[in-house]
């Protein structure tokens, strides 16, 4: 098993494998549009912009779980993030990720982080998984660890 197994809606509401993104390296981030750290939406924007030729696609999947800063409808959260953040990278519909109600990719992400990247949890807005071109989880970063310093690790992957 691997991320590619999983699907998600978008954003707009579709259906999408993640299978869709087999052979790039994926940074999958729960972000959110009223946090402390959503200017990280700028950084990983950065990112994306930087590395996307080189097979870099970075997902964000809202989330409310956190304080509530994710309170918008999707329509909300894409004009937002498009508006102040010229996000271009894919975005996914609101989900959980963490408790009982939490989407299937991301019990398997913290399931699947190994050691010593392993936090066994989701502990705010904005953690980031690395995933290798295989589908593999390959690190996790917390919240406050901005985009930029993932650099060293995302051209690791890219090779």
């Amino acid at each position: 098993m691997n991320v590619y197994d999983f699907t998600a809606k978008t954003i707009e509401g579709t259906d999408q494998s993640l299978s869709a993104y087999a052979g790039k390296v994926l940074l999958i981030v729960n972000t959110a549009s009223a946090c402390g750290l959503t200017p990280h939406y700028k950084g990983l924007q950065e990112l994306y912009e930087a590395y996307s030729d080189q097979g870099l696609v970075v997902l964000g999947f809202p989330c409310n779980q956190f304080a509530g800063q994710e309170p918008g409808t999707e329509e909300d959260i894409k004009q937002f993030c498009e508006l102040n953040y010229k996000v271009s990278f894919p975005l996914f519909a609101k989900i959980d990720v963490k408790g009982e109600h939490a989407h299937p990719l991301y019990q398997y992400l913290v399931e699947s982080v190994p050691e010593p990247y392993r936090t066994g949890d989701i502990e705010w807005n904005f953690v980031k998984f690395l995933v290798n071109r295989e589908g593999d989880v390959v690190k996790q970063f917390g919240a406050r660890t901005e985009p930029s310093e993932l650099k060293a690790d995302i051209e690791q992957l890219l090779g």
